[in-house]
């Protein structure tokens, strides 16, 4: 099973995880996150996310999720990633975490699909859809 880092401002990324949690109704294994404060330099916190990248990686490969492109946790994923072993996605939202959980058994490329289009797909006007 592939692993998911999330690497989001603050507590973004542990609040997605608990209502995943929530829908899900378990803790999905595999799946950690970080979460940096203000001031938080990214690259004190390299060995970190390099350590939880490590313990969320069976050999499938890791998707690391973060929030904003650019900004300080994306800029701390990208020296993460390794096309075809980690890749990322920036603009995480639920909908697109809980689309990365129920489709890690089918390969990163996949996976990669799966998430963005559950990102996007469950951003709706909701009067008019």
């Amino acid at each position: 099973m592939i692993g998911i880092l999330l690497i989001t401002h603050e507590t973004l990324g542990e609040s997605l995880l608990q209502c995943a949690c929530h829908v899900l109704n378990r803790r999905p294994d595999q799946v950690m996150q970080l979460g940096l404060a203000p001031g938080d330099d990214p690259n004190d916190l390299l060995p970190l996310a390099r350590k939880l990248l490590e313990m969320v990686d069976t050999g499938e490969g890791v998707l690391v999720l973060t929030d904003i492109y650019g900004a300080s946790p994306a800029n701390l994923a990208a020296k993460l990633l390794d096309p075809g072993r980690v890749e990322g996605l920036a603009g995480v939202n639920l909908p697109m975490l809980l689309r990365a959980l129920t489709s890690r058994d089918k390969g990163m490329e996949n996976l990669i699909k799966r998430a963005t289009g559950g990102g996007r797909d469950g951003v709706l006007d909701m009067l008019r859809h």
